[in-house]
């Protein structure tokens, strides 16, 4: 770990346009979002009728001192105020659901797409900042989508209706209360121009502070071996320090977006109780009508700062939007043909037929011509960074040649539907990943209507038995995070059963008994053949023992490949 690492590059702020992009995820619900706002409008109206009714109580029952007038009035100020209760709380409900269920369709469809994109984007991009796009920022996105459209048209209705009262109600006082709301406007879009961009700053910080703990956590035994746990606190202060700093001077242009206007405000209420209470002293205005209009006059603020909020929420919600579609808009390096052909049972094999790959100005792999027969047990030899790893991601189309073609049973690989490929052709890493689940389930992951006997029967053929018969909660067992509760090698052999269980026609094993002794590595390759007598087995090895068991030896040397069978020179 580097004292500071280089800063990754800021993601632009989305167009306006781009809100666009959000509509697939708001159709599907359209009809329960009219719904929705039905009820909300109706809540407005409700609430538009309280202030009317006050002036009805003052100037109808308590100054004409009539108590059937002032019980009439209070009778219909309860249900009226009973009746926006419920109907506010209905449509809070309705709302709330219809968001929770738009935000799980916004983050399946970007970790669909998310799936879609090559082990190379995932080396290449931190998995601290996936996670605030996947959880901060698809909530921010969601949260101002279901908002807008619903808090929009029931504050611009409260906004007309009270203006429409305002107006019917004194003219004249309006005028007054209105003159200082231009002022108020400019000095929002001010702070909320600052605002957007300062978010912005704020969502990379997070995104940093994230990745470096998430690099610490997973790389804790080397900082504890390395004694370097001060090393990591000092970087963690300075990545937190740049993230509360961000954070305060957002906070700060937040406050002054709301609180600046929120005070201009303040002041021409002072205007109206100073107009109102000399027209009321000279006999012009009733006390119910300036009770009436400054109810009014106080709740139009509510609107106005509701709107402004939403404007200050929808620029915030850009930089969101921008981190969101970033992801969205990154081109998938494997894409399925339009109309895929179908993979039945692998029978022939697999060919390479002039096959070529480089990394950057390095050729990997040179016109590599080679047949491997259905049924066989390959090995794949080679010292490190020779491309057998690179045979292995082409065999399952994690990559596709930049020349060349790959066959299984003569049908170029590009055109079989994915599903099928990586159903029939199964890859085992070296450094398998378990979930932080039970044996039984890390086996039996993603295998629906796999039973206990079938889990037991493939750790059996990957050598676990004796391992798991020695654990007091045998399958129930827990991996931990990641499988570390588990040694390397037995971590490799859960993978391996959890390979054997899928029963593929072709299996790939990536360095698959690197951490195992001699003995179980004998036991493994024996009961390989035994659980799987008609796939082809290609291992990619360093050892001795596989190689020896296999039916054809694959060398690779400089982007060269080889192919011989066991005890016969090899020939290219």
């Amino acid at each position: 770990m580097t004292e500071s690492a280089a800063p990754y590059p800021s993601t632009p702020i989305a167009q306006w346009s781009t809100y666009r992009r959000l509509l697939p995820y708001l159709r599907p619900y359209a009809g329960a979002l009219v719904v929705v706002l039905l009820i909300s409008l109706l809540s407005t109206a409700l609430g538009l009728a309280q202030p009317y009714l006050s002036k009805l109580m003052i100037d109808q029952g308590l100054l004409r001192k009539d108590m059937n007038a002032l019980l009439w009035v209070a009778g219909l100020m309860v249900v009226v105020s009973l009746g926006g209760f419920g109907v506010n709380m209905l449509a809070s409900y309705r709302h709330v659901k219809l968001s929770a269920a738009m935000l799980f369709d916004i983050r399946v469809a970007l970790l669909r797409h998310l799936q879609t994109l090559s082990p190379r984007f995932y080396g290449g991009f931190r998995l601290g900042d996936i996670m605030s796009r996947l959880n901060s920022d698809v909530s921010d996105v969601q949260r101002v989508a279901a908002d807008t459209l619903l808090s929009v048209l029931s504050n611009l209705l409260f906004l007309f209706g009270a203006v429409v009262m305002m107006l019917w109600l004194n003219w004249r006082l309006f005028l007054v209360g209105s003159v200082l709301i231009p002022a108020c406007i400019l000095t929002f879009v001010h702070f909320q121009r600052r605002l957007t961009t300062l978010t912005r700053e704020m969502r990379e910080r997070g995104a940093d502070l994230g990745s470096l703990l998430i690099d610490t956590v997973m790389g804790m035994r080397v900082v504890t071996s390395l004694g370097a746990g001060p090393h990591e606190v000092a970087r963690f202060k300075r990545q937190n320090d740049a993230f509360i700093g961000a954070m305060l001077r957002m906070q700060l242009a937040s406050f002054m977006t709301g609180a600046l206007p929120g005070a201009i405000l303040t002041a021409s209420t002072a205007a109206v109780i100073l107009y109102g209470g000399s027209m009321i002293i000279d006999g012009r205005m009733t006390i119910g009508t300036l009770v009436a209009f400054m109810t009014y006059h106080g709740r139009l603020f509510a609107p106005i700062q509701v709107l402004m909020g939403l404007s200050s929420g929808l620029a915030s919600a850009r930089v969101s939007l921008g981190r969101i579609f970033e992801l969205f808009d990154t081109p998938a390096e494997i894409t399925e043909r339009a109309d895929p052909v179908p993979l039945p049972e692998v029978r022939t094999g697999m060919t390479f037929e002039q096959v070529s790959m480089r990394y950057d100005r390095d050729m990997v792999l040179r016109d590599v011509d080679l047949t491997i027969p259905q049924g066989s047990f390959c090995a794949i030899l080679g010292p490190s960074g020779v491309g057998k790893s690179t045979m292995a991601d082409l065999m399952l189309r994690y990559l596709d040649p930049q020349a060349g073609t790959i066959r299984i049973d003569g049908i170029d690989i590009r055109d079989i539907r994915l599903d099928d490929l990586r159903r029939a052709v199964l890859l085992v890493d070296q450094a398998p990943y378990l979930f932080n689940d039970t044996i039984e389930a890390n086996i039996a992951f993603a295998t629906p209507g796999a039973d206990a006997d079938q889990v037991a029967a493939a750790a059996r053929a990957a050598g676990l038995d004796a391992f798991i018969a020695r654990l007091p909660e045998g399958y129930a067992t827990r991996t931990g995070e990641r499988g570390l509760a588990l040694s390397a090698g037995e971590r490799q052999r859960i993978a391996l059963a959890r390979a054997l269980l899928r029963r593929p026609s072709i299996l790939i094993l990536d360095e698959p008994t690197s951490a195992l002794d001699g003995e179980t590595e004998r036991l493994i390759a024996s009961r390989l053949r035994e659980t799987l007598p008609d796939a082809t087995i290609i291992v990619i090895t360093h050892k001795p023992t596989l190689a020896d068991l296999a039916d054809h030896v694959i060398t690779i040397q400089e982007g060269r490949v080889h192919m011989a069978a066991r005890d016969a020179a090899p020939h290219g």
